[in-house]
């Protein structure tokens, strides 16, 4: 574990997976079919994840494709205005496209339109991951979403043969999207294989138990990946907190109730909370729980990576907030 310790602490995250548009209608309780104003910030779950660590210290530059064109050129600008470092991203032509979320500030029947079609950051090559220079980082982190097609899941897969050659250790945030895959068999297979690879994993009930062939079978799963010398394994389970599996402890964490306008970043957010944390020099006790808390804090506002909170936002939260619950 020390070595994926020391690799978090040392605070610079290359980062695989996607950018891209969402546009979230206002104001909020406003269902997406009857707005008349939408506003537009940077989406897709790596690149949030990129915007939440760089607010909370990190550094982190993001590895992806993006469309030739003002939204991939919009998503390249948003990145850069949340202080990623935009050096690997590159634009391709053709009839790629970035993703693009339409979503509302609400929780009853949640509305969230995904449009995938052509997607620009499948094209990440195994050219792009060898210009990566990985001795510029401490720790690779991708989302799951990456292995949903080629080219960019076997780039993937090299970009960790890369990583582990340069002495990084690997994150992954399973992130299961069930929209983005050919079918479940495939992502199953191609997800337990990434987790193998990985030397932390992070996912939720649903997405372990699908891993494991049934939602039932989930924690025993974690407990399986976990079980591998110096792998830290994380099972939220929603309301009723985490479990983190970490040299043959298991630790259980609660979670901060909150009033949300909206279930989505969440994922994004408790993973850069976590990684900052534990760079900040935060136990992995503590640093779970300010995890929780960032993800507390973007389910609670309009928007993904305008929502993740700052060091001093996350502290305030913190001081201020009751919790955690559901241990």
């Amino acid at each position: 574990m020390s070595a994926l310790m020391d690799g978090i602490r040392g605070n610079r995250f290359v980062v695989f997976g996607r950018a891209g548009m969402d546009m979230f209608a206002a104001p909020v309780g406003t269902k997406s079919e009857h707005a008349d104003t939408f506003h537009a910030d940077l989406g897709g779950s790596s690149a949030n994840t990129c915007a939440g660590l760089v607010k909370l210290g990190s550094e982190a530059a993001l590895v992806t494709s993006v469309s030739d064109d003002a939204v991939g050129r919009f998503c390249i600008n948003k990145l850069q205005h949340y202080g990623v470092e935009t050096t690997y991203v590159r634009s391709v032509g053709g009839e790629y496209r970035n993703s693009l979320a339409v979503y509302e500030s609400c929780i009853e029947d949640f509305q969230n339109v995904i449009y995938r079609n052509g997607a620009a950051d499948f094209q990440v090559t195994d050219a792009d991951v060898d210009t990566v220079a990985y001795d510029r980082f401490t720790a690779l982190v991708t989302a799951g979403t990456v292995f949903a097609s080629e080219p960019s899941r076997g780039s993937t897969f090299r970009a960790f043969d890369n990583a582990k050659a340069a002495g990084l250790p690997i994150i992954f945030d399973i992130d299961y999207r069930p929209y983005s895959w050919p079918s479940a068999e495939v992502a199953a297979d191609v997800l337990s294989r990434a987790g193998e690879a990985s030397d932390m994993i992070v996912g939720n009930d649903e997405e372990f138990g699908f891993m494991a062939g049934g939602i039932e079978k989930g924690l025993d799963k974690a407990r399986e990946l976990a079980q591998r010398p110096g792998r830290i394994v994380i099972y939220k389970m929603g309301e009723k907190g985490a479990v983190t599996f970490a040299d043959g402890k298991e630790i259980r964490t609660g979670i901060y109730p909150v009033t949300a306008v909206k279930p989505n970043g969440a994922g994004d957010s408790f993973i850069s909370g976590l990684l900052a944390s534990v760079a900040a020099g935060h136990s992995l006790h503590d640093a779970v729980l300010r995890g929780s808390a960032s993800a507390s804090i973007v389910v609670s506002k309009p928007g993904c990576a305008p929502a993740m909170p700052d060091t001093a936002q996350l502290d305030a939260f913190l001081a201020d907030h009751p919790g955690p619950t559901g241990t």
